[in-house]
């Protein structure tokens, strides 16, 4: 075979000049049962606050619920997104992740204190829940040296995680329920469970007769199809475990949560044994119960006028953001987003109810949607993007063109505010924790036009701002450590001068003063506040200094408006999402407050009182000897767990041990299994199975030797291989802008004695040394709304190259890719093209020189991607490899069908919640020699089913059917079946 020097060469040289991603420097903050990683000196300084809030609630959870931690806690602090986010888990080691910035305070849906202290308790209790152990567990930890982290390669392994971790297989509404319940108390009642946005969505629902979820419902429909999504679990665990503390008292909650001798392993057993009855008879229950709690606040809203309004649209938008008004064409601007539509910036031109779309916004926040901003002289709304994870962008578009133009990448600004006195646009920023008032002049094109204002310090936030029609003032509302938040007014003369007084307007005692906005003549503001549990519009008068109501709503208001002396827009509250309303601009004079249920459980049960945490302060730091150091996470590797196995190897059976170890904080890690086959039949030098993989992103080293594999056991696609690999890979993004993504990866392995091609079971092959390099880059813009499963537009593709080295021979060759998607009429429906072409080199018999097709590729059981027939090798209706090609076309049409959701189809431990479809259908051209092309066609669909097993194990069970069609020869199909394990 002659050497040559094609395009997969050049792809391997690009790829490799490919900038690496810098190397990123940990440090540790260490104490007995505490290790901060962090990567910033910048955050150094909330560290030792960060060590004392820990102990407090660790001491805490000690004392309640007599714990006490398995092994120290790891907590990766970070400042990777614009607003605070935490996750915890206690498997297979205990760990938090906590985004170091403010949380958001829209609708105030999650209120807090001190955020540090408050998001320590709630995510602490995750970790308490997990690796808290009865005599079972902790025999079943020794056994299996550490708690078993579930991997799909080793389904068996899900099984020993349960033994090791039971409480960690409970649905999100019981964890997140617990923590948002213990977090209010221990931050003395300032919580969710003490909330007025809670109270509102039960509110509402009984107000509007909206169906409440069951346990199954919720999980299984409820959070995909709601425009909170996931944050239902947060509603409905928290409205759950507080009414059984209310019925019940604290103590059971605490006994159902507990996990020592006499528990039972699952959390619904131990719910019967604390509460002596089912969890799901008690779960309807509490719904009975909230219809009339909720119809009793109702009738004491109704007990005084109700404010009417006029809708201006003729659905409910879902999420809203800041609105603004054009009095010349009577249209109002603001960004929605709301299940089976993209989330938009939209015009409303309220005589008419017509909605007209301006512009897609890709990355939507939950509740706000974005930033808005309205330059009502160039017709022009600013807008933020990465508003739910990343940095955020500015950028800007024309609400009658819909042109959108990037202006400055990575501003991290937000809450903004146009100063129609100077054409400037203002905003917060936040970084290392920490909120600056900013100011953006024009053009706002370079970070040179971006001024730092106003920095505040640590625990004292700004935010919904507001600038003044004559532009000589802002407003906003400013909260403090203790909770505090008050409505402010600063002088933009003072803050450009460098000074920062500012003059407190008025302050709701214990309630945020939300969404303040100047009148169009600049003598009063308009906003809400949850005052009397209920989130009412009032209005501030500046001559007078007076606040006064202007609604008495029955669900709640949000957002207002002013938009002339006699009326305001504002968005009313439906369990389908935000409404716009016209309201009369007059004040009321009685409102009734309605009665919370966290209120009620301190009258009925006041020991909820004594778990108010003490101040951080109290925590002695220095008898923790706290020390600060470098963290290399493949010195701090250690074995986190060691159990059997089982692999299938050539039709024989394999026994074996896989041993786990990993870094704290999940860096790196290192998975060795070695089994062995007992089958005599079998050649002694294929009896012994090894494998390897050791990761440290962007690094990846393996080998193999008689690669084994669980899933070989069913077939038909078989891994398992007689010979040896080893290899080295690496991969990085170059391009992570939500929701782009553009990365690359680089592999090259050796092999040895093979008999079979590593990527093709039905391909043998006579040299059984050989060196592979391959190089890939990929592209992917996947969007989908609300209720979608898989994207429903986008574009992605792949260009890669590869060669083999046999001696002196090479084989090299090059494909690539192209896929995107058309979304359809039908909501969460899509077609999408994909295309594919490719060419290598070499004799035309030659099995190294070929590209192979066909099949599903599913196996009876399987852990890889469900819909494999959307790859390039896939082609249902041939056998494995039936299809040889040094060169091919390739074109498959499919159609995504709209997902079917399940209310309630199943049991509690296994229940199925949805269903989805794609009809397919493509043709190949392959050509193996110059006089040999060979066509084929098919024609196909699949059904795949989501099922939950154990509460919250996934597994996704497949069938498909195709026929394909080859010239000359006679058609052919297939029939797949596949069960996909987590």
């Amino acid at each position: 075979m002659r050497r040559h020097w094609l395009v997969p060469f050049a792809a391997l040289l690009f790829a490799a000049a490919l900038p690496a991603a810098p190397p990123l420097d940990f440090r540790q903050y260490t104490a007995p049962e505490l290790s901060i990683v962090y990567l910033e000196a910048g955050q150094e300084y909330i560290l030792p606050h960060m060590a004392r809030c820990f102990e407090n609630s660790l001491d805490f959870y000690r004392e309640l619920m007599a714990y006490e931690p398995s092994e120290p806690v790891t907590i990766l602090l970070q400042d990777f997104d614009d607003y605070g986010y935490a996750g915890a888990t206690a498997m297979p080691l205990n760990y938090l992740t906590l985004g170091i910035e403010p949380f958001e305070y829209v609708y105030e849906t999650s209120p807090t204190n001190e955020r540090i202290n408050w998001v320590m308790s709630h995510e602490l209790l995750h970790v308490v829940a997990a690796d808290a152990a009865a005599p079972s567990d902790r025999r079943f930890r020794r056994l299996f040296a550490g708690k078993v982290g579930a991997t799909a390669e080793q389904p068996l392994s899900i099984l020993y995680s349960y033994l090791t971790t039971p409480r960690l297989y409970a649905p999100r509404w019981y964890h997140e329920g617990m923590a948002v319940f213990f977090e209010t108390w221990m931050a003395g009642g300032y919580g969710r469970a003490l909330g007025g946005y809670d109270e509102m969505v039960f509110r509402t629902m009984v107000a509007e007769g909206a169906p409440f979820w069951d346990t199954v419902g919720l999980e299984s429909e409820g959070k995909a199809i709601d425009f909170q999504s996931g944050q239902l679990s947060y509603l409905y665990g928290t409205r759950f475990v507080s009414y059984l503390a209310y019925r019940h008292g604290p103590e059971k909650v605490l006994a159902w949560l507990a996990r020592g001798e006499g528990s039972r392993a699952s959390f619904r057993a131990q719910f019967r044994q604390v509460f002596g009855n089912d969890l799901d008879g008690e779960w309807r229950r509490w719904i009975e119960w909230e219809k009339e709690w909720q119809e009793a606040n109702l009738a004491g809203v109704r007990s005084y006028p109700v404010t009417g309004f006029r809708a201006l649209s003729e659905r409910p938008l879902g999420s809203v953001s800041r609105a603004f008004w054009d009095e010349e064409r009577r249209t109002l601007y603001t960004a929605v987003n709301y299940p089976g539509e993209f989330a938009h910036i939209v015009a409303i031109e309220i005589d008419r109810w017509q909605v007209r779309k301006i512009a897609e916004i890709p990355t939507p926040a939950l509740y706000y949607v974005a930033s808005l901003a309205y330059d009502a002289a160039s017709r022009t709304v600013f807008f933020t993007t990465h508003n739910s994870r990343q940095w955020r962008d500015l950028e800007a578009v024309s609400v009658d063109s819909g042109e959108v133009t990037p202006l400055i990448e990575n501003t991290r600004v937000g809450d903004l505010a146009f100063n129609r006195g100077d054409g400037s646009l203002w905003g917060v920023r936040h970084h290392n924790g920490v909120s600056t008032l900013v100011r953006i002049a024009p053009p706002f094109r370079h970070w040179q036009d971006i001024t730092e204002v106003m920095v505040l310090p640590y625990g004292k936030d700004l935010f919904d701002i507001d600038i003044s029609p004559d532009g000589r003032h802002l407003t906003g509302s400013i909260i403090e450590v203790s909770g505090r938040q008050r409505l402010v007014r600063m002088e933009l003369a003072d803050l450009l001068s460098g000074a920062s007084p500012y003059e407190v307007l008025h302050e709701f005692a214990n309630n945020s003063p939300a969404n303040f906005v100047y009148s169009p003549d600049g003598r009063f503001l308009f906003g809400t506040s949850y005052y009397t549990g209920v989130s009412n519009v009032f209005r501030y008068d500046f001559e007078s200094g007076e606040m006064e109501a202007v609604t008495n709503g029955v669900t709640g208001f949000f957002r207002p408006l002013p938009v002339s002396d006699a009326e305001l827009v504002a968005f009313h509250y439906t369990a389908r999402g935000f409404v716009p309303v016209m309201l009369a601009n007059l004040t009321v004079e009685d409102i009734r407050p309605i009665r919370y249920l966290g209120q009620a459980i301190v009258e009925k049960h006041p020991v909820v009182k004594e778990w108010k945490l003490p101040s951080p302060a109290t925590v002695d730091l220095d008898a923790l000897a706290p020390a600060t150091g470098d963290y290399a996470p493949a010195g701090e590797m250690k074995l986190t767990s060691a159990y059997p196995v089982l692999e299938g190897y050539r039709g024989t059976t394999a026994f074996g041990l896989r041993l786990n170890f990993m870094d704290p904080v999940g860096f790196a890690s290192l998975d060795l299994t070695a089994s062995a086959s007992p089958d005599e039949d079998l050649p002694d030098d294929e009896r012994v199975h090894l494998s390897a993989r050791y990761r440290y992103p962007p690094w990846e080293l393996f080998g193999h030797f008689n690669r084994a594999d669980f899933y070989d056991f069913f077939g038909p696609t078989e891994v398992s291989r007689k010979g040896w690999a080893v290899g080295v890979g690496y991969s990085d993004v170059l391009r992570n802008d939500a929701p782009e993504r553009l990365d690359y990866a680089l592999r090259a392995t050796r092999f040895g004695d093979l008999d079979t091609l590593p990527e093709n079971q039905n391909v043998p092959i006579e040299v059984p040394d050989y060196t592979a390099l391959s190089a890939r880059l990929s592209y992917r813009l996947h969007r989908k709304t609300i209720g979608g499963l898989d994207p429903e537009k986008g574009l992605e593709w792949t260009l890669a190259a590869a060669d083999r080295f046999v001696g002196s021979d090479q084989y090299p060759r090059a494909w690539a890719t192209l896929g995107f998607g058309v979304p359809l009429a039908w909501d969460h429906s899509s077609l999408w093209p994909q295309l594919a072409a490719g060419i290598a080199d070499g004799a035309a018999d030659d099995p190294l020189a070929n590209f192979y097709f066909g099949a599903f590729g599913n196996n009876w059981v399987d852990h890889g991607e469900v819909r494999r027939f959307r790859e390039p090798w896939a082609f249902p209706g041939l056998e494995i490899d039936e299809l040889p090609g040094r060169t091919f076309g390739e074109l498959v049409l499919e159609w995504r069908l709209p997902p079917l959701r399940f209310r309630r189809l199943g049991v509690p431990e296994f229940y199925v919640t949805w269903a989805s479809a794609s009809l397919f259908g493509g043709g190949l051209v392959s050509e193996i020699g110059r006089d040999l092309q060979q066509e084929a066609w098919d024609l196909g669909a699949q059904v795949d089913f989501r099922v939950v097993l154990f509460t919250n194990l996934s597994a996704t069970l497949s069938f498909g059917y195709a026929r394909a069609w080859r010239e000359g020869l006679p058609s052919s199909d297939e029939f797949m079946a596949s069960l996909k394990i987590m």
